[in-house]
Parts: C-alpha cells; structure tokens; sequence
C-alpha cells in the first residue's frame, strides 16, 4: 500500500472528501436535473480516477469498497428513491420468482445430464437441482463444466419429463403470466431506464474503447495526471515459460513476480506490468515485442493512460452491478433487455447489445466474462427477449464466426460460443431456420471457410500451413452449432419449414460435392510413395459430419414430401458428379454362363480412385429410408426410380470396396501409412454408418435393381478377376505359366474378398429399410457379435458400438435381453457374457469384424461347440426377410455366375492346394452354400402348400454342368470332398451341407405328397448327433482312465524313493513340522512344559538346529551361514514413515542436531525396512551393483531421464525380482549365550546401577583426558566384581560380515535422518535399533487390521525380513565405537531406574516404550562384554522386559481417560485380584501426583484399560525375542483364538496378572514409582491432556471418502488456490492420509524445497508423509502415488460405476460410488509401507511414467 500512498494528492484531503460525501444527496441532486447522462458522467469523471488505478499495485478490496460508496450508492438511491437496501428488498418481496434456475456453471463444477429426459447433451442440471429432481433415479451422466454453462432446471424445452426440481416447481396460481413491470410504479420503470441505458452505454463505450490515451467525450478528468501503465495482453500462442522469461528481461522482477503476473494474464486476459511515465512504460514495451516476435507474432502489449485503465476497471465493475442488481427482480431484468436490444440511431446492428458482439473479438478475456454472464442472467432468462437476441445472433451469425477465426482465444470466451444457449432450444432453432434461413447461413460460412479446392471444385487439404491448420480446427466449431440446430427432430411440418429446410438441405449437397471423391489416390507400381499424402483432416471432415448427415436423414423420414424432394435433389447432385464419369473409358462387353452385360473398362488397381463419396452415401440412406417409411410402395409415381441406372449407383461404392480389397491383398503397399490409415477408419466405428455401411446398402440397392448374373459380372470385372473365372481353363493356364507366386497370393486374397462382398450383399439385413427388422435389433446384433469374440466390459462394449448424435449408443434398452454381467472383484472390471441361446445368431462373416476379430470369434465359437459336445461347424444363421425394394437380392444365391464360381472353387479344392486355392476361399463357399440352404428352408417354411416357391436352391447344385464341360454338380463335388484327407478341417461343415440337402428334399417330398411334417428331417439329424455324443463320451472316459492309470505309477514312484531316502526326508519332515513361517525354529529338543522366549527358562537351539544353508540367486552357491565365513546378504529398502503416526502437525527435526535415541509416544517420524526376501554372497551383489552404477553413468552421457531407481541414492532392483531396493542385510546366525550366574531382580538392579556408576566416572575421566574440563564429583566408583573397564571384546565376525555390519548401518543413518552418510556417527546404531522397533510395531498393527493371528501369517519375505533385521541389531555394536554404545546404554537405563548424573533424560509419558525394550536389549551386549563374572545375558533380557511391562502399566494408568458412567459388569471371581491390585496401584499412582489424576470409580474398568492397552506391546515383545532368540512359537498364536493374553503372558514368561510384576517386587519398584511419577514433564502433560497420546494407539486409516463421487468433485469445485487470491484451482487433488486438498501442477503454488521448485503435492508429501504421498486427482478420478521428487504413478481410483469399471479421466461420465475393497486395498499398500514398491513396478512396466515430471505435481 505505502507505494500507492505516495501517489495520492495529500491522503487526508482525499478522506475527507469521501467522508463528506452523501450518496442520497447526489441521487437528489440528479432528480432535479435536466440532463441526466452528462451529469452522471461529470461524476464518473470526477471521481473514477481518483478511486481506481492509483499506483503499480492495484488494490482490489479498497477499490471496490470505495466503488461502492461514491459511484455505486448514488446510482442506487436514484434507482429506488429511498434507502437502497430498503427498496431494493421490497423489490425482492414484490417478485415472482424466475422459473429458470439460471446457475452458471464455475470451471471444474459437476452438471449433470438425464440421459433418459434430456432433449439433447447439452441440457443440464447444477447439483442442487439435479439432488432435488427425479432424474436423480435415472440413468444419468456426470461430468465436470468447462465452466461458462448454466443450469436448464425449469427449461420444459430441454426435458421430455420431470423439467423442475422442487426449489424451482412453479406455484399453481403462477400461469397468469402478466408482465412483471405492472408491479413497478410509472416512475420508477423511467428512473431504471434512465439509469441503465446510461451506465449500459457508459460500460461498453469503455469496453470498446481503442485510443490509449484519451477517453470518451464527457469524462475527460479535470485533473489529467501523467501516469501511464504498460499492459500485457493474453494469447493462446505464447507458453508460460516464454511469458515469464520475457517479464524477467522486460521490467526486471523476480522469477516468483513473473509467475504471478503470467497467472493474471491467462487468468484476466491482461495485467499491468509497470507504471510510470510514458517513456517508462514504452521502453519495458518494447523490450517485451522484440523478446516475443522471433517465432510467433509478438506478445500484445499496450502502453494505457491511468485514467483509461480506470474508467475500464469500473466499466467492469458496472456490468457485475447490473448483474447484481437485475436478480432483484424480473421487471428490471426486463428493463435491462429492453435498454441493451434497443436500436441506436445508426439502424441495423446498432444496438448496445450487438456493439458487445461485434466488438468481441477486440476485448479481453476478463471483459468477455464479465459481459456473457450479464448476457446469460438477463437475456437468456427472460423467453421473450431470448428470441429477439437469438435472431440478432443468427443474422451477425457470420461476422462473429469470421471474427472468431481470427481471434487467437479459445472458443470458452468467445461470444461465439453461446449458440449452444440458443440452438439447441427447439422452438428458437426451427424459429431461426424458417425466418432467419440459419441453416443455410451456417453451412455457407463453413463452406466459405474453407476454400482450397482443386480443379473440379473438390476440397483439397494438401500441406496445410500452421495458421490454415488453426482455422481448420476453429471452423469445425461450425459444425457443432449445425448439429446444435438439427438435433431435435420437428413433430409437425410447416410449409415455410420445408422450404427452408430443402434450401439448406441443398447447401448441404453443395458442401458434399466438394467432398465427393476428393483425396484420390493412385496405385504406386515401382517404388515407394516419397512423401506420406495429407489425409487426415479430410478424415476429421468426415467424422464431424457423421451425426449431420445422419440427422439429415432422420429430418427427411419424419416427413414425405421433404423424403421424396431430398431424394429427387441427392439423386441429381450425384448425377452431377457422375457426368464426367463416362469420357474416356471404353465400353466392353462381359460374358459368362450364357449371360452378357455391357460395362466400361476400369481399373481400381491403375486409375484415380477415392474413398470420400458422401452425396453417393446419402442416396444409399435416404434409399433405405423409402423403403423403411414405405413410400416407395405408396408413392411410386413421384420417384424417379424407373429412371436409375443400377450400373452407374454402384460404380463408385463398388471402387471403394474393391480397393480395400486390393489393400488386404497387399498390393497397394507402396502408397505407404496413409492409405492404411484411410482403410482403417472407413470401417472404423466412428465413421462406418456412414462410410462402409452405406457403400454396402448402395450395392445393395443396385443389386436388388439388376440381372444377379450382370451385377456379379461386374463385381468380377472390378475385383480384376472375370479373366479367372470365365474361362474354364485359364486358371489352369495361368498357374502354369507365371508361378509367380505373388500374383497367385493377391488373386486368392481377391477371391476370398470377393465372397465375402457377395455374402455381405445376400446377408447383411439388419438395416432398418433393407431388412424387416427394428432398429434394436441392429444393436442386438452388434452386441450378439462382439461377445461372441470374447466377454467384454461395459465401456468396451459402448466404443465397439456406434453413437448417435445424443453420445448414446442405445445399448442399455437390449443387452440384457442377450447378455449376462459379471461383477468384478478387488481387481478387474464387470464383464457382460453372451447368454448361450443367443449364439445361434452367430455369423462368421459378420460385415463389422476385422480380420483379427473374426479369427479370434471363429475360435471362441468352435471352442464353445466342442465344450457343449456339439459338432463345431459354425453354419450361417437364419436371417430376417428382406423388405419388397430389395427383395430380389437373394435371386444371387441362385444365379448361373454364382454357382459356376462355387463350382469352379471346389474342382480346385479337389487337389492339395500348390497354392491355387486357400482353405479361407473354401471356407467362404462353404458358407455361401449354406446359406443358400437356409434360405431355401425358410422360404419352404413359410411358403403355403399350394404355392411352391421359385427358390430352388438344391435342384440348381444337384445339376451337372452343360455338354462341352460336363463338369460334375456343385453336390457331387461335396460328396467326394466330404471323404478327402487334405479338408479334415473342413469336414464337418461339408457334413451339416449333405445332412442340411437331404432334409430340404424329404420336406419337399412330403409337401408335394403329403401335408407338411418336418419331423423326418429332424430325426435324421437327432441320430446322427446322438451317435457323434456317445463317441465323444467313449472317448472321454477312456481319456480319463488313462490319466488314473498313470497317476498311480507316479505316486508308486515316489513312495518308493521316499523309502529309500528315509533319513533325509525325516529331517525335512520334522523342520516343516516345526514352523510354517520359518526354516530357522525347529521343534524343541526337549518337550517340558511351556515355550518360552526369553530369560532364563527360554528355549535354546542344539548344534544342528542352528545351522541354516542358504542359495546365493546371483550364482547358486548354496553356502552355510556362520559368523566366521563370508557374508551373505538380503535385498531391502530403508525408508522414513508416518504410517502409525499419531502427530502429523510435528515439524520435522533439525538432522544435524536431532537426538533419535528416545522414540516419542506419537511415533511421528520412524524408519521401516522391508525387503523381497532374496539372499546373495556380499561380494556377488557388489559387483552387481557396481555394473548397474557403470551402467547408470554410461545412460547419463546418453540422456538425463529419471529410472525407476536412483542410483545416486544407492538404490538398485533386485536382481530376481526387479523389487526396489537400496540396501543390503547381512545374515548372520543364532547367537549363543552361556548361562552361568542368574540374580534376581533385586541384585541384578545392584549390580547394574553399579556398573553404570563405574562407566559413567570411566566415560567422565576419559572426557577429562581430552581437555573436557568437567568440574563434578570425578571421585573414582569402585567397578564391581569382574567388571573389567579396558577389556576390549575379540570381534567374532568376519571382515565381509563387518563390511555388511557397517554398510547397512550407514544406510539406515543416511536415510532415517536424511543427512550424508558417516559410519562413525554415534547415531549409527540408535538409527538401527529404532528401525528394528518400528518396522516390529508397523508389522504388528498390521496384522492386527487384517485379523490375521501372530505368528505363522507372515509371508517369507516379512518373516526373513524381521529375523535378520533383529540379529543385526543385537551385532550392530560389534561395528560402532564401545563407549558410544555404552553411553547410549547409560542414557537409556537412566530412564527407568533415575540417575541424578545423567541428564535430559524425557518423562515416562513421553518415551515409547517398545522401542526402550528393544534399544536396552540391543545395546546391552556392549556393557555385558565387560563383565567376566558370568552374569546371565538371558537374565538381564527378562528384567529388561519386567521394568518396561512395569512402566508401560504406569504409563497407560497415566493417560487413561475416566470411563463413562455405564453399568458394572460383574467380572467373576477370577479377575477379581487383577481389578483390586489394579485399583491399588492407581491410588499409589493418585497419591504421588496430588489432584493430577481422575478419581477411579471401577476396577473393571480400569482393567480393562490395562489389558488392551497393553497388548500391542505384548506382542511386539513376543515378535522381537521370538526373532531374536529363535525361539518357536507357540501353537495357540498361531490362531485367532480367546487364548492369546494367556499365551502371550506364558511365552514372554510373564503372570498373567502384570500387577503382580510390581507388587512382588514393590519394595524395589516402589522408589523407581515415585521418581517416574516426580518428573517434572509428567504433571505437565497430565494437565495439556489434549496432546496426550493413550493407549492402545488406534491403528491409522486412510481418510472417510464420500460414498457418492459427485460429493467430491462438489467439494474440490469450491476449493480455491490458497496462493492466487480466490482463483479455482485447475487440478484439485486431495491427499488420502491426512484429507488436505491441494491445488496441484500449477506454477501458483510450487514451493522450494531442498533447492529445487516442487508442486503443492510433492511439498506436501515431505511434510505429511516422509516423502511418500497418496492422492487423488478429483478432476481426473485417478489415485496418485508419489515417492520422493522423481518417483510417480497412477493408480486405479477405487471409485466404480454401476457396470465395476473406473473411470479415468471422468471420460463417460457414468456415476461413481466407492468400492471399499478397493480402498481397502489402497490402504493396505500405504500400511505395508508398499507403495514406493508399487511405483517401481509401475515404471519398470511402462517406460512413459518414467517421463513425467513428477515434482511438478
């Protein structure tokens, strides 16, 4: 603020200015006045500038504060002519509320779409209307707004049923619809008029303004200051990173101002970057258009006086006012309509309204906001005037468009982007197409725009520019608005409708007669085509047509006279493009079989040919629609059909097809991608209804109009293969003379292509119009034939599947009448699978199928025949009748060409084919037979008795061929082919023909004999099949008793070699016997009473059950593991943890200085080590891992891309099994403990503390030595008996054993603390020691979340994991400086038994105690060396476990919480006792800390506190000395049973009653109470008791996440980035662990961390989760997995929509609800601490994660 102080003339002047300013006295004044308008102005002029625009710095709340007050208040005064908030709620009273919900959609909101009611798409409901509607029970679609919709709640337009929700269900008595300004009085409508025409004009006149440096007439300030700004314009050309590199040159500020001001410019539209004076401002100016005019037209930017930039910034918040002010009430959002429509005195386009338009394209972004929402609030909510300014949308329609191919902005904000507001009402657009010609208007200016063609008028897209490219992309908008206008189909037809309709029906011909064989191509003979031709925007062309052209058939149905006009003008638009079609193509003459056609010669494989024919595709669709409406059959005399020519009709479909078969067949390969390309998306889901589809409905409709035998000699002539087949002998001929074996190879491929069109052209009738079917029964089809290849999910389904214009497939009406669902499991998705009595429809030749699919459903289809115990021929299906118009087609099964084809095919399948003929070929005529057959069946079924039909299919194969030939009947040929050995393949068709022919003849026989029976026919077959399923089960059961048979021999076998290796197997028997989970434990040699693990009692191993022989995977040494041979190691990974944390708020410690020795009760920091289990020799994986770091290096001169590891970091992948790693442990043996001398408790603590004293006075004098003066009692301790101070202990491991020692150490201190590494570092082994607890405790929760027993549940990999991990602990002070350890020792036993000399010691609320147990445990063999007294390791372990058990039950007295009051349980008399001593002990507890604790009121109670409290230390403690000691376990943990605390108390060698611990030794413990219980840290935790942590810790969750996802996207829609004031973030994304939403992958919110620029959730990770992070990207619905900077992936959301798919990317927009297995499992990875695991899978699977910039995120 202190720089915009500076600027004003003297602050307090100013003030009191403002402060004697009165609003209502203005507003009087005006009243008075006569001209109103320049007295408003003078105002504005006055006091704009002195408010806005006052420094470099704009200060928007102070603004808007002081707006309000000085220029907003007077205007409302005048407007209401009392106190604004008094009238203007009047004004809300007197109102009836709107209808229309009006809400505009915010970027990244969730709108909702019934797809059930919507009129179209684009109608829909906000979340509110949306809950509180009933489509809410419908099939709907969810997405997220771009933003810039509204709401269409209360439009009956837009919704066939349910159009209110119950906020906006109009009031019965509100249909007396009278204007709303009859509740305003005459003078206040005059005084609203006069105030909004003024500030309307006021505010665009500012908006358009153009001169930089003065202003409007009437507001020029009487004080011209000399300031000026220089102003950044946004661009969609320029990226971020050149905008603020540009900035950093231009006006010298900083990388973080830089981004601030890019982020206002993409935001805003503009933003000031410098203010001054005018030669201060050009110079930044040009700095900035010479940096940005290299590459690309150079950055906007503006050089703008202060008082301009003012009167704009108030212009803006004019507009919002209106906006504001208008929601009072309908009258003054009429008044507004009225004022903004008004004409100006200029006429035409003259109004405020269209001057808005118009000038769009010069405003910037923030202004085109502004001003479209006023637009939506005011005219699109009111019908009346949504009319009036939708016909003056539609007649500057064109200008705008133009404008907008010009403007460099993104359509969102352009005004061109409201058609979709006022298209797709349906009385607005047939309004707009018969008066305003709209259809017509809009496909001319598409047209228009598009202007390269070649010389016969055709586009030609060759070699686009950058900038023709760009237009391109923006005319397809065109199209949207078209199919916005068409797409809801008029019920009933005016004359004037027609007419317009046909006028823009014949626009469209014109723009199909451009398409109309454009990008032709040229077979290239020779060599390779040199460049790749241009053909994919006619493809993008063509796809954006696809619902067009649809929807223009679907407007041409719906009524006769436009069907039968739009048929008469496509048939002559095509006879247009075909008059160039005959020059200079020779006519010649065909021959075959006695039958002759005139045709002209033609050559796909030589001439010009092109796959765009859209005017001859529409003939084909509006041929089937006059059929399929019948108007072919009622009105015969108004179509021209007698004048077709069927030739002409199918020349260039036929073309079309012939070259994909001529691309199949290979011999188009020189023409390169391009072409491939072309033939992939013709039949292509997206573009085939109107491509391949058509081209076939047009063969069709030509076939049905010609001789069978012409149509097929032409389709001959055209697939280059009538010379093949007319004469009898050539192909013999041909063979012989060029054996070139591609040419044979292409002509098979030809012939196989060419039955395949046939059967296509005879088969393919389930097209509404071709065929007597509906149109579900198409999708039924579709659907039947896509799960005969294989069960398919939902979403796969609806892509095989085409969409209508509405993005519905209709598939959801018809599949389950065909299919079944599955639901998915945790992994996987639902499937749908084709109920088995649908599988008769299955066509082998099914016209969708590409090759790949057809051979996989042939395969799945035999396979189901042969599993049911059928035979596997797949005969075609029975097919629907044809309608009358194409009736005659199926005369092609019968024709002489045809059949001397199929003839002429089997006499070459009689000889092993030299490669003449292909078992597909065979195969194709196999299947035209059998369809012929079918077809036969069904017309002799449905044909009466007396009328027998003339489709006699079986007398023409029966017939041997004429005189010179002789060749044999096509049914001979069968005979013989059935028995040949080289068709076995083919066998069981051939059969199902003769079976199939029989039967047809005993029906004809017995029709012409007597009445109809079909049973014969059907016993025949009954027998046939009957026979072939008792020779299948003979087989099978001889099958099965071949298998018992040799079952039996093995087993023999192997009991034989048991027997002889009987000791062997013994021994193994009896180690599998002793422990599932571990090879380590053995049974126990002697079988007294109890296991236990510790003390003196404990089980110990004999000689040989301690041996352990381990496989080195690197070299497949096996190798005994012993402390004196080389070292063998295990693959782990060390990393820091918050997963059990109970205290995310902590901040993270200072490493350097950080202290780790005592573990904090709220576990915030820990470090965990998990490994995959696999063992090497120590040398082996050095040198493994040297050649991945040479590697590493060698890839780093190469190219800097992060792997899935750093090896930097020391990380690597298991050699085995690629599992990230970064460390190795050394294994290391049992350890063996002599027990000689075993004290009770009472001297052990004796001779403890004496020992401590002894070292601590060592420790001190050695201090002393070393110059540390230490001025304190340095009077020498006696060391007790056999305590030797200068002993130094014989290390017992080897040099490679002690390398490992050090080595994994190092790790755990690099990791654990995050600092660099230093083996000497006394932190060393407390590192080790913590790691060794933690990763106990996090197994243990774990465990215990999935209600898994103790022990015995662990995988390998964990339980080797832990035991080795616990050996090392208990050898790690072999490797580190004694004294260190023994200090550590000192420091640790200091917290249980006070020592007044040893200091800092934390309070006992405040010391985790299983980590004290397991660091005194560990480190205690360093003061245990010195002693040569026999004193018991054993012994010492057990005391160790006694006092911390004893200060764990203090400490969760401590902190227990006073129970609600409740009802007594009676608790028989067996725990009695422990209820008493418990109660006891708290009194004891009460009296040495005063009032610091609740009064107990139960036993019970408190008992109960104790027992589950206590419990997950139990069994961490059982977990650690079973690993330690080697102990086995007992068998009742390894179950879930009620026995464990008992079991528990027994292995650990404790009562099961823990008081008795302190009672039978209070004397001893009684002191030790008091001085825990005097500390001054314990009073004061007691009394902030919210920090307390109690016990037992709750085990940690992923966050709750809303069942519903929409609830999410809702929540993440209002979330605001924290950093650019009130900004929507772009990329939302939640954090699971600890629920914090995050504005993620935006240059807003990175912040530095360690040196380097990270985004909000990499940040965010370091402080919630030690570097590792799991989150989920609303907007996208996909979980991110985040580890360290350069390790990411996504995982599947557990969000899943009602057919058990994800969806990510919120592409379908089916709803989604949480799957809590998924979750589960999500949560399961975060606590086994998997989830850098996972990432490391997820990079080695695919190298694009490797990619990404994951800190950035």
């Amino acid at each position: 603020m202190a720089a915009a102080e500076t600027d004003r003339d003297s602050p307090s002047a100013l003030c009191s200015e403002f402060l004697n300013f009165s609003a209502k006295d203005t507003a009087a004044k005006w009243l008075q006045v006569s001209n109103l308008p320049k007295e408003v102005y003078q105002h504005l002029a006055c006091y704009v500038p002195k408010i806005y625009c006052l420094g470099p710095n704009l200060n928007p709340q102070n603004e808007d504060l002081l707006a309000q007050l000085l220029l907003q208040s007077p205007l409302e005064w005048y407007l209401c002519g009392e106190e604004p908030s008094v009238g203007l709620a009047k004004l809300e009273q007197s109102n009836q509320p709107s209808q229309l919900c009006g809400h505009v959609f915010k970027v990244g909101e969730p709108t909702y779409s019934c797809r059930e009611c919507a009129a179209d798409p684009t109608c829909v409901l906000c979340m509110q209307c949306f809950l509180g509607s009933v489509h809410k029970e419908h099939r709907y679609r969810m997405t997220t707004s771009g933003g810039g919709g509204f709401c269409d709640c209360g439009d009956t337009e837009a919704w066939k049923k349910g159009p209110y929700c119950q906020k906006h269900e109009p009031n019965i008595s509100d249909f007396s619809q009278k204007d709303p300004l009859a509740n305003l009085s005459a003078e206040m409508v005059a005084r609203t008029y006069n105030v909004f025409s003024i500030i309307l004009k006021y505010a665009v006149d500012m908006l358009t303004w153009d001169k930089e440096d003065e202003l409007p007439e009437g507001l020029e300030p009487p004080l011209r200051g000399d300031t000026y700004y220089c102003m950044l314009f946004n661009d969609e050309v320029h990226t971020y990173e050149q905008v603020i590199y540009t900035l950093q040159k231009a006006v010298n500020c900083t990388q973080k101002e830089a981004v601030s001001f890019a982020t206002t410019v993409d935001r805003d539209g503009r933003k000031s970057v410098r203010f001054g004076d005018f030669q201060f401002c050009e110079q930044a100016k040009s700095v900035i258009v010479r940096n940005t005019s290299r590459q690309t037209k150079p950055l906007r930017v503006q050089v703008m006086h202060s008082s301009v930039v003012a009167h704009q910034c108030f212009a803006l918040r004019a507009l919002a006012w209106l906006g504001q002010t208008i929601r009072y009430s309908d009258a003054l959002r009429r008044i507004l309509c009225q004022v903004g429509l008004q004409r100006g005195p200029e006429g035409e386009n003259s109004s405020l309204v269209d001057t808005l338009m118009l000038c769009d394209s010069k405003m910037w972004k923030g202004a085109r906001n502004v001003y479209h929402q006023l637009f939506m609030s005011s005219l699109l909510m009111d019908p009346k005037y949504k009319k009036l300014f939708a016909i003056q949308f539609a007649r500057n329609y064109r200008r705008l468009q133009t404008d907008f191919m010009e403007d460099d902005h993104e359509r969102v904000v352009s005004v061109t982007s409201l058609s979709v507001q006022l298209f797709t009402a349906p009385t607005v657009a047939r309004m707009l197409i018969t008066e305003e010609n709209l259809m017509t208007t809009i496909i001319r200016t598409f047209v228009d725009h598009l202007r390269h063609r070649d010389l016969q008028g055709r586009f030609q897209f060759e070699r686009y520019t950058a900038q023709q490219a760009f237009k391109f992309r923006r005319v397809q908008s065109l199209i949207g608005d078209l199919k916005y206008v068409l797409i809801s189909r008029p019920t009933e037809w005016g004359d004037q409708l027609r007419e317009k309709f046909l006028k823009g029906f014949d626009a469209f011909l014109e723009l199909l007669k451009c398409m109309q064989g454009m990008d032709p191509v040229v077979r290239q003979v020779g060599q390779h085509i040199e460049m790749e031709p241009e053909w994919e925007a006619a493809f993008t062309l063509q796809m954006k047509l696809t619902h067009i052209i649809s929807m223009m058939q679907e407007w041409c149905a719906s009524d006769e006279k436009v069907l039968i006009e739009a048929y008469k003008k496509c048939l002559s638009a095509l006879t247009h493009c075909h008059s160039g079609f005959t020059d200079g193509e020779q006519p010649i003459t065909l021959s075959m079989c006695g039958h002759s056609v005139d045709t002209i010669r033609y050559c796909v494989s030589q001439e010009k040919v092109s796959i765009h024919l859209p005017v001859s595709r529409l003939l084909a669709g509006l041929h089937a629609l006059l059929s399929k409406t019948d108007v072919a059959y009622r009105f015969p005399e108004q179509l021209p059909l007698s004048e077709l020519s069927p030739p002409m009709l199918i020349e260039h479909p036929l073309r079309c097809l012939v070259l994909c078969a001529q691309v199949h067949a290979g011999m188009w390969r020189r023409n390169g991608f391009s072409l491939v390309n072309q033939i992939y998306y013709y039949h292509n889901v997206k573009c085939r209804m109107e491509m391949f589809d058509k081209d076939l409905i047009m063969l069709q409709a030509g076939a049905s109009m010609m001789d069978p035998n012409h149509f097929l000699m032409i389709v001959l002539s055209r697939f280059e293969l009538y010379h093949i087949f007319s004469a009898p002998d050539f192909r013999k001929r041909c063979s012989r003379e060029n054996a070139n074996k591609d040419v044979v190879q292409q002509n098979n491929t030809l012939i196989e292509e060419m039955l395949h069109l046939v059967i296509m052209v005879v088969g393919e009738r389930y097209t509404a119009g071709v065929g007597q079917v509906e149109s579900t029964d198409e999708i039924k089809r579709e659907i039947v034939h896509q799960l005969c290849i294989r069960p398919m999910a939902h979403s796969e389904l609806v892509k095989a599947l085409p969409e209508n214009e509405n993005k519905e497939t209709g598939m959801e009406r018809v599949i389950d009448s065909v299919a079944s669902f599955k639901k998915p499991g945790v992994t996987g998705r639902g499937l749908y699978k084709l109920r088995p009595e649908c599988a008769k429809m299955f066509n082998l030749y099914f016209h969708h199928y590409s090759r790949a699919d057809q051979s996989k459903a042939e395969e799945a289809q035999r396979k189901i025949k042969r599993q049911n115990g059928e035979d596997s021929a797949l005969p075609p299906p029975v097919l629907s009748r044809f309608c009358p118009l194409f009736a005659s087609l199926v005369n092609i099964l019968q024709c002489d060409v045809l059949l001397s084809i199929l003839g002429a095919v089997l006499q070459w399948a009689m000889e092993p084919s030299g490669g003449h003929w292909s078992e597909s070929m065979l195969q194709r005529v196999l299947h035209l037979i059998g369809m012929g057959l079918v077809e036969e069946q069904q017309h002799l079924i449905s044909s009466t008795e007396d009328n027998v039909t003339s489709f006699n299919f079986t007398l023409k194969i029966s017939r041997p061929g004429e005189a010179p030939g002789n060749t044999p009947s096509i049914l001979a040929l069968l005979e013989t082919l059935q028995n040949a050995p080289h068709l076995e393949v083919h066998k069981e068709m051939i059969r199902w023909i003769l079976k199939t022919v029989s039967n047809i003849k005993t029906t004809r026989e017995c029709t012409a004999s007597a009445p109809p029976t079909d049973s014969s026919g059907h016993s025949q077959e009954e027998t046939v099949r009957d026979k072939d399923k008792a020779e299948r089960k003979r087989k099978a059961e001889m099958a099965r008793l071949r298998r018992e048979k040799i079952m039996a021999q093995m087993s023999e076998m192997q009991r034989h070699f048991i027997n002889e290796n009987k000791e062997l197997f013994q021994q193994s028997l009896e180690e599998l016997d002793a422990s599932p989970s571990s090879s380590l434990e053995h049974s126990p040699s002697c079988c007294d009473s109890v296991l236990v693990c510790v003390g003196p009692r404990r089980w110990r191993a004999g000689g040989s059950d301690r041996r352990q022989m381990v496989t080195c995977i690197l070299c497949q040494e096996e190798q005994e593991i012993r402390s004196d041979g080389r070292a063998m190691v295990l693959a782990a990974f060390v990393q820091r943890s918050t997963v059990m944390s109970k205290n995310r708020k902590r901040p993270p410690h200072n490493p350097d200085k950080y202290d780790p020795l005592f573990m904090h009760p709220d576990l915030s920091f820990g470090t965990h080590t998990g490994s995959c289990g696999h063992i090497m020799h120590s040398h082996c994986w050095q040198r493994y891992f040297e050649a991945v770091q040479a590697k590493e290096q060698r890839r780093q001169q190469r190219l800097r891309v992060h792997t899935s590891y750093d090896v930097e970091n020391g990380e690597f992948l298991c050699p085995l099994c690629e599992c990230l790693s970064n460390t190795v442990i050394p294994l290391l043996p049992l350890t063996k403990n002599n027990c000689s001398v075993q004290p009770d408790l009472s001297q052990w603590l004796n001779i403890t503390s004496l020992q401590m004293k002894a070292l601590h006075s060592a420790h001190r004098k050695t201090n002393n030595a070393e110059g540390v003066d230490d001025t304190g009692d340095a009077e020498d301790c006696p060391s007790p008996y056999g305590f030797k101070l200068d002993h130094t202990p014989k290390n017992p491991y080897s040099s490679t054993i002690k390398e490992m020692l050090t080595t994994f150490g190092t790790t755990m201190y690099k990791v654990g603390l995050k600092v660099h590494p230093n083996e000497q570092d006394p932190r060393v082994p407390i590192m080790c020691w913590g790691s060794c607890g933690y990763t106990i405790q996090s197994i243990e929760r774990l465990l215990v979340d999935e209600e898994k027993p103790l022990f015995g549940s662990l995988p390998c990999r964990q339980d080797d994991c832990l035991s080795s991990l616990t050996r090392f602990g208990a050898a790690c002070w072999n490797v580190s400086s004694h004294t260190t350890v023994q200090s550590h020792f000192i420091r640790l036993f200091a917290a249980l038994v006070p020592d007044s000399r040893v200091e800092n010691i934390p309070c006992i609320l405040d010391i985790d105690m299983f980590h004290l147990l397991v660091s005194l445990v560990l480190s205690h063999p360093a003061v245990l060396c010195l002693d040569s007294s026999g004193l018991s390791a054993d012994a010492a372990q057990l005391h160790f476990l006694h006092l911390v058990t004893v200060a764990h039950l203090v400490q969760i007295l401590l902190t227990s919480k006073p129970e609600e009051v409740r009802m007594e349980q009676e608790s028989g008399g067996a725990e009695r006792e422990e209820e008493e001593s418990v109660c006891m002990l708290f009194n004891t507890l009460r009296t040495h800390l005063g009032r610091g604790l609740h009064e107990v009121s139960s036993g019970w109670h408190l008992w109960r506190c104790v027992k589950t409290g206590i419990l997950p230390y139990l069994r961490a403690a059982a977990l650690f000395f079973h690993y330690l000691n080697g102990a086995p376990s007992p068998p009742e943990l390894h179950a879930l049973s009620a026995g464990e605390w008992e079991a528990l108390c027994g292995y650990l060698c404790l009562p099961s009653n823990l008081l008795q611990l302190y009672y039978k030794n209070q004397e001893l413990l009684e002191p030790l109470l008091q001085r825990w219980c005097s500390h001054p840290g314990v009073l004061q935790g007691l009394q902030t008791s919210a920090a307390l942590i109690r016990f037992p810790r709750e085990s940690n969750h992923l966050i709750e996440l809303p069942e519903d996802y929409s609830a999410l996207i809702n929540q993440a829609s209002s979330f605001t980035c924290p950093k650019s004031g009130g900004d929507k973030s772009r990329a939302p994304t939640l954090c699971l662990v600890c629920g914090a939403m995050l504005c993620s992958q935006s240059y807003c919110c990175q912040t530095e961390l360690e040196g380097e620029d990270v985004g909000a959730c990499t940040a965010h990770t370091f402080a919630c989760g030690a570097g590792v992070g799991i989150f989920l990207r609303v907007r996208e619905c996909q979980v991110l997995f985040l580890s360290g900077k350069t390790k990411g992936c996504f995982y599947a959301p557990p969000y899943l929509d009602d057919y058990g798919e994800t969806d990510q990317g919120l592409r379908r927009g089916n709803p989604l609800h949480l799957c809590q297995e998924r979750y589960r499992k999500i949560q399961k990875l975060w606590r086994q601490h998997s989830i850098t695991e996972e990432i490391g899978h997820a990079q080695e699977a695919n190298q694009t994660l490797v990619g990404i910039d994951w800190q950035h995120l």
